[in-house]
């Protein structure tokens, strides 16, 4: 008889529930969140015909940990697994949620969701690194112009010489030299490690093939490439590349109902990073590109109709759309 899995996963232990075809519970385990641990409360069953884990932060190492294992793990989406598991329990307990998705796995009634593989991961945590760096420098630097206007010192804006000037001078100011001096000292490390992380990127990129033709997209540069590129990490998984404005939720959000039809606007679901840095590359392709090719002149007719902010968005899921087929067929950008 076949065998269905639901995997609880949490930091320190995972609640295995294991049910037949016909639905009854035959096992349930609490074991360590390591995939030995859950491969081996697996065993005790059998062959398990398939296993559903929802998405979380350990999920990519314990998934991928489990197919080397052997075991037939499928990765669905938690939002979706949420509303399921509320449906079927009044009670929300790490039990309950293992059960109910052994359910899920034994009737199919999910949406599968794509394990991005290490490498994609790693590319993944230098950009979500720098991010966090740029926030952190960005905080210190407000910070200072703060406490400057305190005494009546105006630092102005920008993060050129001159505004570095502006702070060197305030850090000589009786009563306020210590303080900025100490947030600069602070800052210049920042500027160090992020300029560290722009030189890894661009290490990423030249050695990429795939980044170096995504970059051939005017105002497509370096971290736009590579974090698209590891978002989609395999390009075979969209059957169009029409999807891919969608992945990364730049398409109008609808609710239709009877007589209702309503479109509002974009989802913002999927990776916000890579859609800030496509909505940037479409504002560098229609404000700062002087080349002119098809593209722009679509987005710019789009702007004169319905306003820049909207050319952007629209340009941004185009840009999307055509990266991935880019990827798929191993093209350059004609423009």
């Amino acid at each position: 008889m076949k065998h269905y899995a639901g995997l609880d996963l949490s930091m320190e232990t995972t609640h295995v529930c294991v049910v037949d075809a016909d639905g009854r519970k035959i096992g349930a385990h609490c074991v360590d969140s390591t995939p030995e641990a859950i491969a081996t409360a697996l065993e005790q069953y059998g062959p398990v015909e398939r296993a559903v884990i929802e998405t979380g932060r350990m999920t990519p190492s314990v998934a991928l940990g489990l197919r080397e294992l052997g075991v037939a793990i499928v990765c669905i989406d938690a939002r979706q697994a949420h509303q399921s598991l509320k449906a079927m329990k009044a009670n929300k307990t790490d039990p309950h949620d293992a059960a109910g998705l052994a359910q899920l796995a034994r009737t199919g009634f999910y949406k599968e969701v794509h394990v991005k593989s290490p490498a994609s991961h790693g590319v993944r945590s230098v950009i979500t690194a720098r991010g966090h760096l740029v926030e952190a420098r960005v905080r210190l630097e407000n910070t200072i112009r703060g406490l400057c206007a305190t005494f009546g010192i105006r630092l102005g804006i920008g993060q050129g010489e001159r505004f570095l000037a502006r702070m060197q001078a305030a850090a000589s100011v009786p009563g306020l030299g210590e303080a900025v001096a100490s947030l600069l000292r602070a800052r210049e490390g920042l500027v160090a490690e992020i300029g560290q992380l722009d030189r890894q990127l661009k290490a990423i990129s030249t050695a990429s093939p795939v980044c170096q033709a995504l970059m051939s997209i005017p105002g497509v540069g370096v971290q736009t490439s590579a974090a698209f590129a590891a978002a989609v990490d395999d390009a075979s998984r969209f059957k169009r590349s029409r999807t891919a404005g969608a992945y990364f939720g730049l398409v109008p959000r609808r609710h239709q109902s009877g007589e209702l039809d309503w479109t509002g606007r974009i989802t913002k679901q999927g990776d916000s990073t890579v859609r800030k840095l496509l909505y940037e590359a479409a504002n560098s392709i229609l404000t700062r590109t002087k080349q002119s090719f098809a593209l722009k002149t679509w987005a710019l007719k789009i702007a004169k109709r319905r306003g820049l902010r909207k050319a952007r968005v629209a340009l941004a899921r185009r840009l999307a759309v055509i990266m991935h087929a880019m990827l798929r067929d191993g093209t350059l950008f004609e423009a």
